[in-house]
């Protein structure tokens, strides 16, 4: 890869003297490279190490240094890029997995202490072995198999090969001039041009810089995405590939038959809000790093992932009561716009003073029970909306609730006259409030006919004002007796009983 003259320029050697008598020249090319390669992936990179009795110890040592120094520049841990080597040898050995290192020296501290295992090349056990570990994780990033060996026997691998890339995993392959061309051509990831390699050892490191940026255009994580998004506007954001001194991005967004918008932003930048965009429109973006010191691809949100805008935000909303009673009452509005509204809180107090309690709700409600009210009272009901531009809307509602009713003022259970082997008969009566009384419910547990128990259901009757006393036939023993008065503005509090009847020897 040429880096230009530019960067040639910056990258040249300078003279440092050593205690003050020796003079050297130490060269800033690497140190220049690796600080464009930093934070520019994300994505999983398992080493698949021919590490069989067929690979020679100079052969094994030189895929350990190769792949040392391949690594190198790379940030690693999650969010960034993980690294995992997996040895094939008679039966497959992990010698770390992809959260193990998180640190350059770590990782460079791991490979120099891998051992080789000898024993035979199992490739294809090793394979399985390598599916299971790329895909076993809840990790959605590009995933890189990366494969260092002196070649296979033609149908090891064809069928492996082709699972391994029907999960999404990028094949690369680097072995030694006397393995199988064709076979390595096959298990490949295309573009073979870039992704296959067969060396001679002595000369690996001509390839190091090609194969790293090929594992980049894999994994490249500066690539955009949307983060946040209303009918009018869309937040880009992107992994940084400058910084403030290296150079500067073009931002282009347009639509099907408009014009393409352009903008120019710092080399530090790593997001870019879009404005002024029509509702439910979708807009393609990209992105183009103008580096001084090497080209860089453009990045683009892909079709898959463009900005759509949503539809106006319907600031007609209503807001509604129901269930309401002496201590409750229900609060309900609409339409729900979870696309635009992050959260709701509801607030309500008693006119003309008293306390203001506050409810928090998720953008997935449209509605709360408020409890705990006092009868007869007006509450001023506020529903508060916090939208994703930041913005509160709000919508009040005056909510009166009921006046208490008068519960049931007396119940007296007592014997009837009649009992027989289908249990005990009683005689219910009870007094209540009669000003705007419309009736009564009465229930009671019914009779297991078999063991004069109750069988866990109820009898329930509704009866006149005029009728404050009933008789209540084959009462199980222990059974409940309930009484409630029912007002013409609702159902008052009633009062329950149980019956001790007598039991047959």
């Amino acid at each position: 890869m040429d880096p230009g003259p530019t960067f040639l320029a910056k990258c040249a050697c300078v003279y440092v003297c050593l205690r003050g008598c020796v003079c050297a020249c130490v060269s800033y090319f690497l140190l220049c490279f690796l600080s464009t390669v930093q934070n520019c992936c994300e994505g999983d990179i398992l080493l698949l190490l021919d590490s069989s009795g067929s690979v020679t110890n100079y052969e094994f040592s030189v895929f350990l240094r190769f792949a040392s120094d391949l690594l190198r520049p790379f940030s690693l841990g999650r969010g960034n890029v993980r690294v995992a080597l997996l040895q094939v040898g008679t039966t497959p050995h992990t010698e770390f997995s992809l959260d193990v290192h998180t640190k350059q020296e770590s990782l460079q501290e791991a490979l120099r202490g891998v051992r080789q295992l000898q024993g035979d090349t199992n490739t294809p056990a090793a394979l399985q072995e390598a599916k299971r570990l790329l895909t076993n994780t809840e990790q959605d990033v590009p995933k890189v198999l990366l494969w260092l060996t002196d070649g296979v026997e033609s149908g090891d691998v064809d069928e492996l090969m082709s699972e391994l890339k029907a999960y999404g995993i990028s094949v690369l392959i680097v072995y030694t001039i006397h393995g199988n061309h064709q076979v390595m051509q096959r298990a490949v990831s295309p573009p073979v041009e870039s992704h296959l390699y067969s060396m001679d050892l002595s000369s690996i490191e001509i390839i190091t810089d090609d194969l790293r940026e090929a594992i980049i255009q894999i994994m490249r994580a500066e690539r955009l995405s949307v983060t946040h998004l209303t009918s009018h506007s869309a937040v880009l954001q992107w992994r940084p590939a400058l910084n403030a001194d290296s150079g500067y991005y073009n931002l282009w967004y347009s639509f099907a038959g408009k014009p393409v918008i352009k903008d120019v932003l710092s080399g530090d930048s790593i997001k870019a809000e879009l404005t002024s965009l029509q509702p439910e429109t979708t807009y393609t973006a990209f992105l183009q790093p103008q580096s001084s010191q090497r080209p860089l691809s453009p990045l683009s949100v892909t079709p898959q992932a463009s900005t759509v805008t949503g539809p106006e935000p319907n600031l007609d909303a209503e807001i509604s009561l129901s269930d309401c009673g002496p201590h409750q009452v229900r609060i309900s509005w609409g339409p729900l716009q979870p696309m635009w509204v992050q959260r709701y809180t509801v607030e309500f107090g008693p006119i003309p003073f008293g306390e203001v309690h506050t409810v928090a709700l998720d953008n997935q409600r449209s509605s709360t029970l408020l409890t705990s009210l006092q009868p007869g009272t007006q509450y001023l009901v506020t529903v508060n909306a916090l939208h994703v531009d930041g913005t509160e809307r709000a919508l009040s509602v005056k909510a009166c609730t009921q006046e208490a009713l008068p519960a049931l003022t007396d119940l007296q259970l007592s014997p009837a006259e009649r009992w027989d082997m289908e249990g005990e008969d009683v005689q219910a009566v009870w007094q209540a409030h009669e000003e705007g009384l419309k009736g009564f419910w009465v229930s009671w547990e019914t009779l297991n006919s078999k063991n004069f128990l109750s069988d866990g259901s109820t009898s329930t009757v509704y009866l006149p004002a005029t009728t404050p006393a009933t008789r209540l036939p084959h009462l199980a023993s222990n059974s409940q007796v309930c009484v409630s008065p029912v007002y013409s503005s609702g159902r008052g509090d009633g009062i329950c009983c149980t019956v001790k009847t007598q039991s047959i020897e």
